[in-house]
């Protein structure tokens, strides 16, 4: 593949035929006059090509990329559809069934006046969150069936309402006429998009009006509050003593205020439970068991596996009389990861400690989703700068219990601004092309980006007896030793391990023998252990 830029009042100037450094197929691109481009052509068709072009297959291709959760954020806010922004082939048709599933689901409840929750699994990055967005961006100027994305991550939720307004403002300015502007389009954006939180506040207010969206999904519904958590901000917050029920059961009960129909859509991540009085789903299981048997529910039969830890709730609720299994409500492929759909078996297995199953998947991926290992930060952070391409995003990412990364000047507690992080340019320091401030699980659970760079800390390290978790405290590092801690920690190298599309390299710094804080043997078993699944050193 040849890259040619003509440019049309330029004068003649030496070109250069030259290879990309990643040597696969891709030249460099090349200048050309308008009177040297014959001349270029020539150069480039004497060259024998890598391997043979099918021209039938070539005609009939499509030039199909997957989009990133931004970038397809954009398009269906734009007026296009799932399928016109997602891949064709097989594996990723499971895209188009869910939404359609989901839509027929939501129609019937409205010609029937039902109601109806709906549970949507998948693996990391299989686009849960791209058919929560499609659905809700279908449904926006429908009155009857007005619907609403709703998620607590708040980086998220930043970063696409700040990237939908730019990107309105922009449209608006390059058609010339009145200018829009950036507050008011904002507003509209977060009829669209909007925070669990402040949905949930807007229902405080009046306890018997229901709100204005028959359809609400929830983005990363395993992450709403237990009871604890929601009574505890309740009462430091709200002023609301009496409040006693989880976030779970609270949000259905504002949506049963309708007295026709109601539909309500959680998507729902394996293994992504992060942090403190996160419910899980099987508290949304428990609320439907407890307080709503008359809704209709539609569930993936995958939240049998243990990784969705809702095995017992959902043996609970099989009395339920209104209960439906649905295959096509599970998204099996993961999309972000498109050169390598096996990316997120293969970071389950590890976490697992099922190594001989890891190498295996490991060896699947091959060069296709290229995942290196080193104990360089500075070589680590060269290596994805030489794989991005143009605008492709890269940046370095890290436990939140990262606390001793900091002698290689990366400092988990100094704040970023995720908007200016996950969207601006290369020039701009706070982006995260600069690779100076990091991302942690909590900026980045539902984002993406192109290359990562994941620092591995000692708070997540490997041992004879396997995975160990652990917090720095004070002056010295503390065993975890709570099961529902341990789980949130490993679930946040879950997340960082599956947030690139294209590739990623993992550094395990050496420590140092003069830091008692950073010992070497706090690194070196987790390294060892990589280097046997069998990621190649840099």
């Amino acid at each position: 593949m040849v890259p040619i830029l003509v440019s049309t009042a330029a004068a003649d100037c030496v070109f250069e035929v030259k290879m990309s450094s990643q040597e696969d197929g891709l030249f460099e691109p090349v200048c050309s006059s308008p009177a040297q481009l014959r001349g270029v052509l020539e150069t480039f068709v004497g060259l024998d090509a890598t391997s043979p072009i099918d021209l039938d297959a070539w005609e009939a291709g499509r030039y199909s990329p997957t989009p990133t959760i931004i970038e397809a954020a954009r398009a269906l806010y734009g007026g296009h559809s799932v399928e016109e922004i997602s891949r064709s082939d097989a594996d990723a048709t499971n895209l188009a069934v869910t939404s359609e599933t989901l839509g027929t689901i939501i129609e019937n409840a409205r010609l029937n006046r039902e109601k109806v929750v709906c549970f949507v699994t998948g693996v990391p990055g299989a686009g849960k969150t791209l058919v929560g967005l499609n659905i809700a961006n279908s449904h926006r100027h429908e009155s009857d069936s007005y619907s609403v994305f709703l998620s607590g991550n708040g980086p998220l939720v930043s970063v696409l309402c700040e990237a939908l307004t730019r990107d309105k403002v922009a449209q608006a300015a390059a058609k010339g006429g009145d200018k829009k502007k950036k507050s008011s389009v904002k507003s509209e954006v977060k009829a669209f998009i909007q925070n669990v939180h402040h949905f949930r506040d807007e229902c405080l207010l009046d306890d018997e009006k229901p709100p204005v969206e028959h359809v609400a999904l929830f983005d990363e519904a395993q992450r709403a509050w237990n009871v604890k958590q929601t009574a505890s901000f309740m009462k430091r917050k709200k002023g609301r003593a009496d409040f006693n029920i989880s976030e779970p059961e609270f949000l259905i009960s504002c949506m049963d205020r309708h007295r026709d129909w109601a539909v309500v859509v959680c998507l729902v991540g394996g293994g992504q439970e992060i942090n403190t009085g996160e419910a899980g789903i099987s508290e949304w299981l428990d609320a439907i068991k407890r307080a709503f048997p008359d809704w209709h529910v539609y569930i993936s039969p995958q939240l049998n596996d243990r990784e969705y830890a809702a095995g017992k709730a959902l043996e609970r609720l099989k009395g339920h009389t209104r209960l439906y299994l649905r295959q096509e409500l599970h998204l099996g492929v993961s999309l972000r990861s498109f050169r390598a759909e096996n990316v997120s078996k293969l970071v389950k297995e590890i976490l697992d400690q099922e190594f001989h199953d890891a190498r295996s998947t490991l060896s699947s991926i091959d060069g296709r989703y290229p995942i290196v290992i080193t104990r360089n930060i500075a070589a680590a952070k060269d290596w994805v700068r030489h794989k991005a391409r143009g605008t492709e995003r890269y940046g370095l990412i890290v436990s939140s219990q990262a606390e001793r990364l900091k002698p290689h000047a990366i400092h988990v507690r100094a704040p970023i601004d995720p908007i200016h992080w996950f969207l601006d340019p290369k020039s701009d320091t706070r982006s995260s092309y600069y690779m100076e401030d990091v991302a942690t699980e909590f900026h980045i659970q539902g984002l993406e980006l192109d290359w990562a760079c994941v620092a591995w800390d000692a708070d997540f390290r490997f041992t004879n007896a396997g995975w160990e978790h652990w917090s720095f405290r004070g002056n010295r590092w503390n065993r975890i030793r709570k099961a529902e801690r341990q789980t949130y920690l490993k679930n946040a190298y879950r997340v960082l391990l599956t947030r690139a599309r294209q590739g990623m390299v993992i550094v395990v710094p050496t420590g140092d023998q003069l830091d008692r804080t950073r010992d070497p043997a706090y690194y070196d078993a987790t390294y060892d252990c990589l280097k046997k699944i069998g990621f190649p050193e840099i």
